[in-house]
């Protein structure tokens, strides 16, 4: 087995485990990890497919994982049920 395989193979590991994450940040965090391994298997293995999936999901993984952390936080009316900055 070629060490490449074996970067395939960590990457499948990586979707896996962010399937088992319970919050959306350590979920997004490691779907970018994920990614990250995925490209480089995509450009060294010369799966373009791949490649091309990853270098897609990366960046909505990277501006959803943006929003979470930096969002102004939420409050709800009570009276209407409407949410609005705090």
């Amino acid at each position: 087995m070629s060490w490449i395989n074996l970067l395939g193979f960590a990457a499948a590991v990586t979707v896996l485990a962010s399937f088992c994450m319970s919050t959306i940040v350590s979920l997004r965090s490691m779907a970018r990890a994920s990614n990250l391994l995925f490209i480089l298997y995509g450009m060294l293995g010369g799966i373009y497919p791949v490649l091309l999936l990853h270098l897609t999901l990366l960046p909505i993984n990277l501006i959803k994982l943006y929003r979470i952390r930096y969002r102004p936080p939420q409050t709800i009316d009570p009276t209407k049920g409407v949410r609005f900055p705090a």
